[in-house]
């Protein structure tokens, strides 16, 4: 099981405080154990998402919690775990005046034997009879999960709300399989993301309500590349992309992320090939959405412009949106902008407004 940080050293009582997914990878909850490995034991109650802040003196620690079913709430405990007051409460009766969709967690099997974590929210009025486009909310970056027990942000629940089916998947090489997961993403970036996502593009298409000519797929960053190659070297699967701040080529990426995983491109010269979007553009004959910031000094901004001179080259339509004096996030005028053009791609292209 995976720790996902260490919230306390407390030296004087010898004790370590630490969050984990431990009994379930989809929940995270805070843990404590002593120096010399006795008194472990799990302090968060409560099947879903611990996000914990412990006081300097570990007496006391603040607990932020959601699952599918609960909106978050903030809770004050002693260190052993006893109730003292709730915070803050986000459930009020104002939620009982709408119909929200519904968050489901599941797994996915791939043909080779894996079982993928997954969720999916449903439209309100959801029904079994009509067919409903799909778009894939993601990130996909090695030990980086997004299906987790928690409340849907606002964004996915107006999208579903408007007749839109959010999913996500986490491969492999998220997190969920500890070690054995993520030494699949060795030299291998791009390789076994695509191959779940695909895995389960496939799955969906055995849903009599999936429309299978509307099957979307949106991230930022990391998730931009995925986005990118779903709609190239996965273009029989995917339909549409959003593509925020792309990698494309991750030679252009910086040195210490990128040879963590993939060594020097003069060792790995297949795996780098493999792993730019470039390699597959060929392919690419949906519909595209690219954006990135002039200023972006994490992802330069040479990543959007060499997939954008290479389909040119190759005759393909798509439409990129350049933002000036913008780093890797968008902020003030330009995020507006940028929301406003997010929701207007899929309401367009996906619901016909």
């Amino acid at each position: 099981w995976t720790v996902t940080g260490i919230s306390l050293v407390d030296e004087k009582n010898k004790r370590v405080f630490f969050t984990a997914r431990k009994d379930k990878t989809t929940e995270t909850h805070l843990f404590q154990v002593e120096l010399n490995g006795a008194g472990f034991k799990r302090l968060t109650k409560g099947s879903g998402t611990h996000r914990v802040f412990l006081s300097p003196e570990g007496s006391y620690f603040i607990d932020r919690f959601s699952n599918i079913h609960t909106p978050s709430r903030q809770d004050l405990y002693q260190i052993d775990g006893t109730f003292l007051r709730n915070i803050e409460e986000s459930r009020t009766s104002l939620m009982e005046e709408y119909t929200i969709g519904k968050k489901e967690l599941f797994s996915v099997p791939t043909e080779d034997g894996w079982t993928l974590p997954a969720y999916w929210i449903l439209p309100p009025d959801f029904d079994e009879n009509k067919k409903y486009p799909v778009l894939f909310t993601i990130y996909s970056g090695p030990g980086s999960s997004r299906v987790s027990n928690s409340f849907p942000s606002l964004s996915s629940l107006y999208a579903a709300q408007e007749g839109i089916i959010i999913f996500s998947v986490d491969h492999r090489g998220s997190g969920h399989f500890g070690k054995k997961g993520m030494s699949l993403m060795h030299r291998n970036l791009g390789k076994w993301e695509m191959h779940d996502l695909i895995e389960a593009v496939k799955w969906l298409h055995k849903k009599p309500f999936v429309d299978k000519k509307k099957i979307g797929i949106t991230g930022g960053s990391y998730g931009g590349y995925t986005t990118c190659l779903a709609l190239t070297y996965g273009a029989d699967y995917f339909t549409h992309g959003y593509a925020r701040s792309s990698v494309t080529d991750w030679k252009l990426y910086d040195t210490v992320y990128t040879e963590r995983y993939m060594d020097r491109p003069s060792e790995n010269k297949e795996g780098y090939e493999f792993g730019s979007v470039m390699t597959h553009a060929d392919k690419f004959k949906g519909i595209l959405f690219l954006s990135h910031g002039v200023m972006d000094d994490n992802v330069h901004m040479q990543n959007s412009v060499q997939l954008i001179d290479k389909l040119i080259d190759l005759g393909k339509k798509f439409e990129f949106m350049l933002y000036p004096d913008q780093r890797h996030s968008f902020r003030d005028k330009k995020r507006t902008h940028s929301n406003r053009h997010y929701v207007d791609f899929w309401f367009k292209n996906f619901l016909n407004r």
